[in-house]
């Protein structure tokens, strides 16, 4: 086998999707955590939702000279939710039982605790193979 035929894509693995209890205020029948299901992001995915998250910010000073600069909270959120396959984050039934109308919203009210919001974000982009998620927090918060 030449070395090229290893790249091929028959030969890539593929990852399959996960499980994480995102939160501890829904539970199963017996008190225990719901697990939610979520599906690797294609790097092509990412960079449509990136650039759906790219916002205009003027310059302080600069004459209305502005940047792209992304937005990096709805880029967290937009992700997260691109990769929930369970629960169905796009269900009406499920977003009107919370009084929301986008699965971001729906997120964040499923997950109302911040603590298991951010451990969740980041458990689903560090399986995605982000290494630098709290730069990305960071960056959102300042």
């Amino acid at each position: 086998m030449s070395e090229l035929s290893l790249f091929l894509k028959e030969n890539k693995k593929k990852k399959v999707n996960g499980l994480f209890p995102a939160t501890k205020s829904l539970c199963d029948e017996n008190g225990e955590p719901l697990m939610w299901e979520f599906k690797p992001i294609t790097t092509k995915e990412s960079e449509e939702i990136r650039d759906e998250c790219m916002i205009q910010k003027l310059l302080p000073g600069q004459n209305n000279k502005s940047e792209l600069r992304l937005d990096v909270k709805k880029y967290i959120a937009r992700l997260t939710c691109a990769c929930v396959i369970n629960p169905d984050l796009d269900s009406a039934e499920l977003q009107d039982s919370y009084g929301v109308k986008t699965p971001e919203a729906l997120l964040q009210e499923m997950i109302d605790d911040p603590g298991e919001y951010d451990t969740f974000t980041s458990y689903v982009f560090n399986y995605n193979g982000f290494d630098d998620i709290d730069d990305l927090k960071n960056n959102a918060k300042n």
